[in-house]
């Protein structure tokens, strides 16, 4: 058996040969870390450092005393959030709008996918990703304001079809009943073109030769899609699926400030309005800091969670 300082001495010089390791690693990569580290410097630079301001979501903050000069007043401002008799209406409603895209926004890039890969023309099939690639450069102030043309009483052509077709005309844009599909329709539209993409460069990778072995087994297109391309690209699935359910209470402040309006506020107010009402138009700094730090933190328990039942049932995760 080592002695006490041969061991010490057998872990200092393991210990220094994994550092050796890391730096003949790094040196043999360093192309490809130098084309990492525009990315690495922005996620420092915009999101680790701002991390230091969360301190005010534990203070008074003054903007004229600054971080070190105000007044700590630790957990009240998270007590007043639980307390709020609007926060359960808020968190009802981004859960509902989150789980709203999972369940129908998620699954349809994952769709798009699978029914161009089937395409035979690929002319055809570059001509289509084409066309449903163009709405996600589109900001949604133009994705809102088209539907909003759309869908008006005032000269909107749906109304227009439904008094032309005898049908009672719908107030889309002030009912609270439309407010859900409309938001929803509306990020399936600008969003799920460009979600095809990664989904179609993992069907890509899929060996050819999996499909001949099927198809010589008599397996038609829809089985060879359902047992070979659905569980080849599972992996990249489950991952991005991690990542969404990070969202969770991120479903994007300006989408959702566009369709909000006095009407649908008892179904359209999320955390990402009520930080912008009460932090910058009501000037509650720290309390609208309490707000973003609680949506962080709820944010890494479900990914945390998510990566841990994907890797107990035999996924890679995120890490």
């Amino acid at each position: 058996m080592d002695s006490p300082i041969m061991a010490n001495k057998k872990w200092t010089r393991t210990k220094a040969e994994r550092r050796q390791e890391l730096w003949r690693k790094i040196k043999k990569n360093k192309w490809i870390y130098l084309m990492i580290a525009p990315g690495l410097l922005y996620f420092f630079v915009y999101k680790y450092i701002p991390m230091y301001g969360l301190i005010i979501a534990f203070q008074d903050y003054k903007p004229y005393l600054g971080i070190t000069g105000s007044e700590w007043v630790g957990l009240d401002h998270f007590r007043r959030l639980f307390s709020d008799p609007d926060f359960w209406m808020i968190f009802k409603n981004t859960l509902v709008l989150f789980a709203l895209q999972v369940c129908i926004s998620f699954p349809v890039p994952i769709i798009l996918a699978l029914m161009l890969n089937e395409l035979r023309s690929r002319a055809y099939q570059r001509s289509i990703q084409t066309m449903i690639y163009i709405p996600h450069f589109m900001s949604w102030v133009v994705i809102v304001s088209i539907s909003y043309v759309m869908l008006t009483l005032d000269g909107g052509i749906v109304n227009n079809i439904l008094r032309a077709l005898q049908f009672d005309q719908i107030n889309f844009l002030l009912n609270p009943e439309w407010f859900r599909p409309m938001y929803i329709l509306q990020i399936i539209w600008r969003e799920a073109g460009w979600g095809t993409i990664i989904f179609l460069a993992a069907i890509a990778a899929v060996d050819p030769q999996l499909y001949e072995a099927a198809k010589m087994d008599g397996a038609n297109r829809f089985r060879q899609m359902w047992h070979i391309t659905l569980p080849a690209i599972r992996s990249v699935i489950i991952v991005l699926l991690i990542l969404k359910i990070g969202d969770v209470l991120e479903l994007g402040f300006e989408h959702v400030y566009l369709l909000l309006n006095a009407s649908n506020r008892e179904v359209a107010e999320i955390f990402d309005t009520y930080v912008y009402t009460a932090g910058l138009r009501q000037g509650q700094f720290s309390y609208s800091t309490a707000v973003g730090f609680f949506k962080g933190v709820v944010g890494l328990i479900l990914v945390v969670m998510a990566n841990w039942l994907a890797k107990r049932y035999g996924e890679e995760g995120i890490y």
